[in-house]
């Protein structure tokens, strides 16, 4: 593996920790995903015991499916395009809201090879919200399609870690409930 880029493997353990972060803190998951296609949910899925706190997610890769199914306001979406943060923040909070989940975390941005709207490929926006507030990263990757897009799996499951332990999330896993308990994720 070239230095600095990331395998399906490390897409998993990044997705893993994630899934630990949100037992341990007693929250769910609900996942909004553009560029990604899909792939942060798989890298959650790929983890035995996801369902626990996955509680599902949308892809919407047409800007029309991001207004209409996620809420994305469609003016600020036709003055700026899908690649923003305030796009990010949106899905982020339509999938929160349209799932019942504790957390909502979004992706959006240009995979590549070419540029998008005068963005360039590899710019890319993650965000995630929960009730107590929101979190956003824009980054500017390089590398091919794919390498763009598993680096931004692996960043947005990193920026939900860091939202949940800054913030000091939830009073902890319910060990009451039979779902949370039976998880354990282990490297």
């Amino acid at each position: 593996m070239i230095e600095g880029v990331h395998d399906v493997e490390d897409c998993t353990r990044a997705a893993a920790a994630l899934l630990q972060t949100a037992v341990d803190r007693g929250v769910t998951l609900a996942i909004a995903e553009s560029l990604t296609g899909g792939q942060v949910s798989s890298s959650l899925v790929e983890v035995p015991g996801a369902s626990r706190v996955l509680v599902g997610a949308v892809v919407a890769y047409a800007t029309r499916i991001k207004a209409q199914v996620l809420g994305v306001d469609a003016a600020h979406l036709e003055r700026t395009g899908p690649v923003d943060r305030e796009v990010a923040l949106q899905m982020a909070h339509g999938v929160r809201r349209l799932l019942g989940a504790d957390l909502g975390l979004a992706t959006t941005g240009v995979a590549g090879p070419g540029a998008v709207d005068g963005h360039p490929a590899g710019t890319v926006h993650v965000a995630v919200v929960g009730p107590w507030g929101e979190g956003h990263r824009e980054l500017h990757l390089t590398g091919d399609r794919s390498q763009v897009r598993r680096a931004t799996v692996i960043d947005v499951c990193e920026l939900a870690i860091g939202f949940c332990a800054k913030k000091g999330v939830g009073h902890g896993p319910d060990r009451s409930s039979p779902m949370i308990n039976q998880l354990q994720i282990t490297d």
